[in-house]
């Protein structure tokens, strides 16, 4: 296996690792906060469970990323191609806005929604004011994924 192919599929592996990270622990970082209040109240738990899901999105996205980069290298089935150096180390540079904002964005995400969880305890009635707090840092990660599609798209392996 050549460097670009090696540089390429770090990428992929970065924008995988790095905001599976971050979903990870913003999940576990949520999921103690809502424990907490279901223990007192059971019946909150089904406005809850969503705010526990939003941190774990970005690791979703980092999956997208890699799937685009190991599809564009032709590895899913297909012919794999080879590809320059500097084709895959663009290739790795591409994964970088997604794998480092979706790190962090989960977990700053994790910390807004952990107050959110704070609201539904004390006034369930205000669920779509607490969804939409943790929702807005979720911009950056979506940001950060156009940018990792738009980049990687931009790659020409020919």
């Amino acid at each position: 296996m050549d460097l670009g192919i090696i540089l390429a599929l770090s990428g992929a592996a970065a924008a995988v690792i790095l905001p599976g990270i971050g979903s990870a622990f913003g999940v576990r970082m949520v999921g103690e906060a809502v424990a907490g209040v279901v223990a007192e109240d059971p019946d909150k738990f089904g406005k809850l469970l969503i705010l526990q899901a939003l941190p774990g999105t970005q690791g979703i996205y980092g999956l997208l990323v890699a799937f685009l980069i190991i599809m564009k290298l032709g590895l899913l089935g297909g012919t794999p191609v080879a590809i320059s150096n500097a084709v895959g180390l663009s290739l790795f540079v591409a994964a970088m806005p997604l794998a480092f904002v979706g790190l962090l964005s989960a977990i700053y995400q994790a910390k807004v929604a952990i107050s959110s969880v704070g609201i539904i305890s004390k006034r369930p009635e205000e669920m779509g004011k607490a969804i939409i707090l943790p929702a807005m840092v979720e911009t950056y990660s979506v940001l950060a994924l156009l940018a990792s599609i738009l980049l990687v798209n931009g790659v020409s392996v020919a």
